[in-house]
């Protein structure tokens, strides 16, 4: 078979890559906003889902939402900023699915004060949820997917990781450590057959950022920094998350891919 022949047959499977079929992913925030549209996205492709939150609040609606959507949606309660919370998890999922293929860190929090009245215990609850989680859910996920020799790690970060903001400690901090943690998981176990990404939205339509937006001279200000001239929707992450839990991006490693209508390139 020539080389054209064989790129040939290997396009006609092209959009078999992307499918999710078999997988069981674990998404940390998938109770609600982007954790809970990422959730039903993968569902949608194929894979088993299993969500975690803080509280009950939205766990139970999302799993059945899964379940409606083909596939198995299962759900667990925890903090996931306390290491022996994250082991229970983990424990949880391999003894109900004997497996973990893609890990969704998409957790997070804010709090906006002038710097130098910057409440510090704000500051660490920020931080414990927007970063340790996610440092404690890559290392015990990432021991699972290294004895398979296989997997997806999807980190949320933000414009902001790439950005500062004015009044701004602890949040936009915290996701460039997150982006900076993605590039070093990707060196470290790429080798090893762990693809680890992220993805970086813009302010999007969900409870995190409402209270901003609902300010009309806030949201017309956001309007203005973005070239495609709207606001984010959950569904602009489906086809990033798919993508990187998938095997068409099995090239793509230590990337936090913006997903932001051009407001980081404005």
């Amino acid at each position: 078979m020539g080389e054209l022949e064989n790129l040939v047959e290997q396009a006609k499977s092209v959009l078999d890559r992307f499918r999710l079929t078999g997988k069981v992913a674990l998404v940390v925030g998938g109770n609600k906003g982007l954790g809970q549209g990422m959730s039903l996205a993968l569902a949608a492709a194929g894979s088993d889902v299993w969500v975690v939150g803080r509280g009950p609040e939205g766990l139970q609606e999302t799993a059945s939402a899964i379940t409606r959507l083909g596939t198995k949606g299962r759900f667990i309660a925890a903090d996931v900023t306390s290491e022996e919370e994250v082991k229970r998890v983990v424990g949880a999922v391999l003894e109900g699915s004997g497996r973990i293929d893609i890990l969704v860190n998409s957790q997070g929090t804010v709090h906006l004060q002038p710097s130098i009245e910057f409440d510090m215990t704000e500051w660490q609850r920020v931080m414990d949820v927007n970063l340790k989680s996610v440092v404690l859910m890559c290392k015990h996920v990432g021991r699972i997917m290294l004895k398979q020799g296989k997997g997806k790690i999807i980190n949320i970060s933000s414009v902001r990781g790439f950005q500062g903001r004015a009044e701004d400690l602890a949040y936009a901090p915290s996701k460039g450590a997150v982006n900076q943690l993605t590039r070093s998981l990707a060196i470290e176990w790429g080798p090893k057959g762990i693809n680890v990404n992220g993805i970086a939205p813009v302010f999007t339509l969900t409870a995190i950022n409402r209270t901003l937006l609902s300010d009309p001279k806030k949201k017309e200000w956001v309007l203005s920094r973005i070239p495609m001239k709207r606001l984010g929707e959950i569904e602009d992450i489906f086809g990033p998350v798919v993508f990187l839990a998938s095997e068409a991006s099995n090239f793509v490693n230590g990337h936090t891919l913006p997903v932001d209508g051009g407001w980081l390139g404005a």
